[in-house]
């Protein structure tokens, strides 16, 4: 009997951040993504959505450090990449809204257009097609 290999269906990672509530909703204004749902009361969990792309937030523990990538290799410390289909439309509706563009749109050397912008909690997200 031989079996099909797993296909992996979906990605969603988690960012953990000290206020899950202001930070969906920094996604949900400023990035255009959907409030997937909160959960308890208060919420300790976020989940956002846009498109084919979802990230989930946790609540940190009072008085934790955020983790940066950039903090551990700078110039390259991505903390999530995001493939879009159109970086220069993108990089129009991101610079109308209160986005903080680190850099972009930038062609890389490995043939990717890319934006990279900061979060409300200052993780980098990279944004290419």
């Amino acid at each position: 009997m031989t079996s099909s290999p797993v296909t992996f269906k979906k990605l969603a990672p988690q960012l953990v951040v000290p206020d899950v509530v202001k930070t969906a909703e920094f996604y949900r204004d400023e990035l255009g993504f959907t409030i997937l749902g909160y959960f308890f009361d208060p919420p300790v969990y976020a989940m956002v959505g846009r498109d084919g792309a979802e990230i989930h937030f946790g609540k940190a523990d009072k008085g934790a450090r955020l983790q940066f990538n950039e903090t551990i290799r700078r110039g390259l410390g991505t903390d999530i990449y995001i493939w879009v289909s159109d970086i220069d439309q993108l990089f129009e509706e991101l610079s109308s809204r209160n986005v903080e563009i680190v850099e972009g749109p930038f062609e890389r050397i490995y043939g990717s257009r890319e934006v990279t912008v900061k979060d409300c909690n200052g993780f980098q997200l990279v944004f290419g097609d």
